[in-house]
């Protein structure tokens, strides 16, 4: 499977919902590794590196993201593959 590493936008109402926490245990249910934070734009920005098709699974389920969030869109850059170790909040 190939490595790869994805840093993911996600606008809307996604600060102040819990969004953060989301993204965590989705990324240590599909064992992806990275970080999530807050951006002071009021987006939140998620590094999550992997296998590339758990990856796109994942940016799938934060479209959805937790109850109280209104995602309205999603901006994904690929980047080359690090090796990110756990996955953290950023504050």
């Amino acid at each position: 499977m190939e490595k790869a590493r994805a840093r993911v936008f996600i606008g809307g109402r996604v600060q102040g919902v819990f969004y953060r926490a989301f993204t965590r245990e989705l990324a240590y249910g599909l064992g992806l590794n990275g970080w999530v934070k807050n951006l002071r734009d009021g987006r939140v920005e998620a590094v999550f590196e992997g296998d590339k098709d758990t990856i796109e699974k994942a940016v799938k389920e934060c479209y959805a993201g937790p109850p109280g969030a209104r995602v309205s869109d999603i901006d994904v850059q690929w980047e080359p593959f690090v090796g990110e170790k756990g996955f953290s909040i950023k504050y």
